[in-house]
């Protein structure tokens, strides 16, 4: 059958035109239900349970409201806001109508995904009804009907069916649907139509054998749940729309929210738009923050310029037991106004409105009320710059010194902390387990099993190579090809090949895993790989990109097998100058997987003349010329104090640390993988100049470099700045033969003034100079199992060689750029989770020390702190001079030398020192190392073991270390 709507619209030209929509409406949609003989025909694989429906004899949980077994159908309003219930393995046989999904997609794309996957999950016997095209279930709008009344409206007709079309199957006890809804009007409506409708909230308190399930409840509105009889704390949110007029006519700034970590009742707003001038603004005070969330989107009202502040210096932790203390809290916002330099004001404003909602899951710790009994407690996120939560639980025993997940459902007015509600419960604080899964999640990593739907694009094992794959493949197997990498490596991304060629030149390939070939555009396969991004590496965990069977196996170019691969392969000279460059699809076999040190040990050896030992001292020969030259270009060879845990066998705690030692072959597999990343961006570059995926490294802003100019100066040394080879020249020249490790420290202090590297879509950028390598072009081609950036070059260079064929993504600039930011954001926080990794696993390491004293060295000196690194454990800290509850030092601090005077000690950077370093566990969610200086030692301040320290500014990507990523 089929229904069609007429109307007219006006172009943009200004002409009339008559638009037909045709809407086709059929009798054969099944309802889902397995036990249906009606809709057997239609859905066999419903009946015969091959495919995920209703169940024949729903299984749900006894409901002290309906006795009989039942089907749930929820509205979209329920689907939206309880997602957490209906996630629940309690709750299963939900009919989703189309109308719902179609609106949830259209408000909110997170929840769209997980509705989406739960109707996947056969577990859960969820089932999606096409009900806008079934025959007896589709409705037209009604003149004057707003299309929410029309949807809610299609939704209680669809429950009618629903009830009428199961009374027609022949069973002893009759299933019945109940719909679920929020919405006051929606549910008097449906009980004056005689159909079983009842709130989310008596629907799960009727679950007597489930009470746990209360906790997962959101708060329906924010006025549900004000406190009664609170006093009014915070403005009202002006509108959405009388927003965006303000946002037009330029009253109000739209921008997004960061809270500031250090200090509560501080955060500034990144305004939107090109504009560089008033590009962050300043927002202080509890009122002018206006219950905004850090990373929403809102709007700003700038204040006037005399009543601008400056940044604050001081730390507060919001850490009030009583949240109704709001007096308190002025006090505080009045030591933020301290007297300051008119130089140091910044633009000032208050949050009028919030434009997006950005809040997601939050790990933490559950603050258990002291009042007895009580329901109402507050939760600690993890992250500090966001507020506590106010949660009501029955389970505050069970779930205290445990790591548990909240979300908030709203913030009322009256209340000084917004509500929320329990979702789940990680496990025990400080358990290593639960520690990594909580690092994940507050780190956005997504770290769940494969779903089926990735799996079932996975070759079918036993896998070979057929005769059709060597068709469009160079036989390179004879080659004496072997791979380098670091002990326990089983993701080979790589592996080279150096030999002598007939006119007395030298053949040089470069093999990459053809992760290409097993990843094909567009699969559940391939969208999986690109929203994981990366692969990421933690101390004893890797969370890949790709399935193990790819990543360890069929794409791993392991010894002594066959496997598929893409070869760079190029003609050079014995002075490493490259004379041809030649690309294709291959067929290699490995003939030994080697270490760094085996590789090392190889080359050295005297006895050693096989043909891989000969290879590898071929390359190490070019190698070496490929970097001098690269070097004598301006290339920058930067030091960063990487460290590698031992863990213990049984306990895999970390039982030593130490830092990274690089050998000579750590530097040959680089210069080629450079130069791979080089050859292969020019090539796809000259081919798709609109589309290529390149890698970017821009010039750090002079103002970068000044604490380092600054610091060698201290050392009577100079640092030049104007371009990357003077930089790196006058690296190379600052040495002082009395102390061997200042240039190291220099390196070190010279990555933080670097900026970050970001893939970029070459038609949406003009910028294409990798500062750090000192090349004109980069990107990256050498390790496709572990970055997708590289499976998309790969894609681009089999296309731009006619290997395979190109498809409209991989040509469509904007959404190539979209990617991009994806890729840049998942590299970084990956970034930031290793990080967090090494952080955690050294205060395992400390847990059992003790206090330890080691030597150390300023990195940077603060106005009332130091910031020290110890090179043994490569592990860096804050050793602060000022105390709670203890006098204050006398403290000068001079940015000019940059040193620090503490009493009658002065400290400069670089100085060597003393420090005891021990693990302060007295906060269980926070836990930090404290650094002690021992010496020098400063008159009249004994410290005791417990001085207070920071902790180890690893644990706080958010600094920006500014760190340079090839």
């Amino acid at each position: 059958m089929l229904t069609s709507r007429t109307f007219v619209k006006r172009t943009r030209a200004g002409a009339v035109v008559k638009v037909v929509r045709e809407h086709y409406l059929r009798d054969d949609i099944a309802c889902g239900a397995a036990s249906c003989r009606l809709c057997h025909l239609a859905a066999p694989d419903i009946a015969n349970g091959s495919a995920p429906g209703l169940e024949a004899r729903p299984s749900g949980p006894a409901s002290s409201l309906c006795s009989g077994p039942h089907f749930l159908l929820p509205d979209t309003n329920l689907v939206l806001h309880q997602i957490d219930i209906l996630e629940d393995p309690v709750i299963k046989n939900v009919i989703v109508l189309q109308t719902v999904l179609q609106e949830v997609r259209h408000r909110s794309a997170p929840v769209y995904k997980r509705i989406r996957d739960v109707i996947q999950n056969p577990e859960k016997h969820f089932y999606s009804f096409t009900n806008e095209h079934h025959r007896e279930t589709y409705i037209e709008q009604n003149r004057g009907e707003t299309s929410n009344d029309r949807n809610d409206r299609a939704i209680r007709v669809a429950v009618k069916w629903y009830n009428e079309h199961l009374e027609k199957i022949e069973d002893e006890e009759k299933i019945q649907v109940i719909f679920l809804t929020n919405d006051r009007t929606n549910k008097e409506k449906a009980l004056e139509e005689g159909i079983t409708a009842y709130t989310c909230e008596e629907y799960i308190k009727s679950l007597t054998a489930n009470p746990e399930l209360v906790d997962r409840l959101a708060c329906v509105s924010d006025e549900g749940k004000e406190i009664e009889g609170g006093k009014i704390i915070f403005p009202e949110h002006i509108p959405l729309s009388k927003l965006q007029q303000g946002i037009k006519s330029g009253i109000y700034l739209q921008g997004t929210y960061r809270a500031n970590r250090e200090n509560y009742l501080e955060a500034t707003v990144w305004v939107h738009g090109d504009a560089e001038e008033s590009k962050e603004i300043i927002i202080q005070g509890l009122k002018h923050l206006n219950r905004a969330i850090h990373e929403d989107v809102v709007a700003v009202e700038l204040l006037a310029k005399d009543e601008w502040v400056a940044p604050s210096s001081v730390v507060l932790q919001d850490d009030g037991q009583n949240e109704e203390d709001v007096e308190n809290e002025e006090e505080k916002e009045n030591i933020l106004k301290t007297s300051i330099n008119k130089d140091m004001l910044r633009p000032t404003g208050r949050v009028v409105g919030i434009i997006k909602r950005n809040w997601r899951p939050y790990c933490g710790m559950l603050s258990k009320s002291q009042i007895k009994e009580a329901r109402r407690h507050l939760f600690t996120p993890a992250d500090r710059r966001i507020p506590r939560i106010r949660i009501e639980t029955r389970q505050a025993d069970t779930l205290e010194g445990q790591r548990i997940i909240v979300a908030i459902d709203g913030w009322p007015r009256n209340s000084r902390y917004p509500n929320g509600h329990f979702v789940k419960n990680l496990g025990s604080a400080g358990d290593k387990e639960t520690e990594t899964e909580v690092l994940l999640l507050e780190h956005d990593v997504p770290h769940q099993a494969f779903s089926q739907a990735v799996l079932g694009f996975l070759p079918k094992m036993p896998w070979s190579i057929t005769e059709e794959d060597m068709k469009h493949r160079e036989d390179l197997r004879h080659l004496i090809v072997c791979s380098v990498d670091p002990p326990g490596c089983t993701d080979i991304d790589d592996a080279l090949h150096c030999r002598e060629i007939g006119n007395g030149n030298l053949e040089v390939g470069v093999h990459i895993a053809d992760v290409s070939h097993f990843i094909r555009p567009g699969n559940a396969l391939d969208e999986e790989s690109m929203k994981r991004g990366t692969t990421v590496y933690l101390c004893e965990k890797r969370i890949d990109m790709v399935p193990e069977l790819l990543s360890s196996n069929l794409c791993s170019l392991r010894s002594n097998v066959d496997r598929l691969a893409f070869s760079c392969i190029w003609e050079m000279n014995h002075k490493a100058e490259i004379l041809k460059t030649r690309f294709t699809k291959s067929v290699i076999n490995s003939k030994a997987s080697l270490t760094y040190a085996e590789a090392q040990m190889r080359i050295d050896s005297a006895t050693m003349n096989d043909d891989i030992t000969t290879s590898l001292r071929g390359l190490n020969k070019l190698a070496k010329i490929l970097k001098k030259k690269r070097i004598d270009n301006g290339a920058l060879t930067l030091a960063s104090p990487e460290v590698r845990f031992h863990m213990d066998s049984e306990t895999h705690d970390p039982i030593d640390l130490q830092t990274k030692e690089l050998k000579e072959t750590n530097s040959m597999v680089e210069e080629f993988m450079l130069l791979a990343n080089i050859s292969v961006a020019q090539k796809i570059y000259d081919e798709f100049p609109e589309f290529a995926l390149l890698r970017k490294h821009p010039a750090p802003p002079p103002s970068n470099y000044d604490i380092l100019v600054k610091a060698a100066k201290s050392k009577n040394l100079e640092i030049r700045t104007d371009s990357a080879k003077a930089l790196a020249e006058s690296l190379d020249k600052a040495e002082s033969p009395t102390f061997p490790y200042l240039n190291t420290l220099l390196r070190i202090l010279t990555t933080r003034c670097m900026m970050q590297a970001v893939y970029f879509c070459s038609g949406m950028d003009n910028d294409f100079h990798h500062y750090g390598l000192a090349s004109p072009i980069y990107t990256h081609f050498t390790s496709p199992i572990r970055r997708y950036a590289d499976v998309i070059v790969h894609r681009l260079l089999a296309a731009a060689i006619g290997a395979d064929r190109t498809y409209p993504e991989l040509t469509d600039k904007h959404k190539l750029a979209d990617m991009c930011k994806n890729l840049n954001y998942r590299h970084k926080m990956a970034q930031y989770a290793q990080r967090a990794s090494v952080a955690f696993h050294t205060q395992l390491f400390f847990k059992t020390k003790g206090v330890v004293n080691e030597d150390a060295y300023i990195l940077f000196v603060r106005k009332n702190a130091i910031v020290v690194l110890i090179p043994k454990y490569g592990l860096e800290g804050t050793v602060f001079f000022e105390e709670k509850d203890k006098p204050t030092p006398k403290l000068e601090y001079s940015s000019e030398v940059p040193s620090l005077t503490v009493e009658d000690t002065t400290l400069h950077m670089f100085d060597k020192v003393k420090v005891n370093i021990m693990l302060d566990d007295s906060n269980i969610q926070h836990q930090k190392m404290r650094m002690v200086l021992v010496e020098p030692k400063i008159l009249g301040n004994d410290a005791p073991a417990n001085l207070s320290a920071e902790a180890s500014s690893k644990n706080e990507p958010e600094k920006k270390k500014k760190k340079l990523q090839k």
